[in-house]
């Protein structure tokens, strides 16, 4: 099997879907984590019935939003992982690893459609880390 095998053109629209499908989930949960949070932000006046919010409460509130914050982060960033792979099935150059060239084997892509690199080119990036 040479390394420059290409995907045929059915392989390619079911990643295709695959990626817009994670797509769509992924932008929903961003909607909705921003509206949680502006919501949060209208009820967080720090009175409550006329009694101030404890620290611990104003902490864990604090805290939550941080880590809304961060999932939306990540959130980002695999939307535009998502972006790029879209792109190189158009360019015809999704399901060769970006480091060496090499086909990516079907498992790691059905796994992660959206990874630009094959497994051992993978580790030697995140060794480098």
């Amino acid at each position: 099997m040479p390394d420059k095998q290409r995907l045929d053109k059915r392989t390619l629209e079911a990643y295709r879907k695959m990626l817009l499908k994670i797509k769509e989930e992924t932008s929903h949960d961003i909607k909705q984590m921003a509206s949680d949070n502006s919501a949060d932000k209208k009820d967080s006046s720090g009175d409550v019935s006329g009694h101030a919010l404890h620290m611990a409460d104003v902490a864990s509130d604090m805290y939550d939003r941080e880590f809304s914050l961060g999932l939306a982060s990540n959130d980002r960033e695999l939307l535009h992982k998502v972006e790029m792979a879209l792109k190189r099935i158009d360019e015809s150059t999704f399901g060769f690893c970006s480091e060496c060239s090499k086909s990516i084997p079907s498992a790691r892509l059905k796994a992660i459609p959206y990874t630009e690199t094959c497994l051992k080119c993978q580790e030697k990036i995140e060794a480098r880390r």
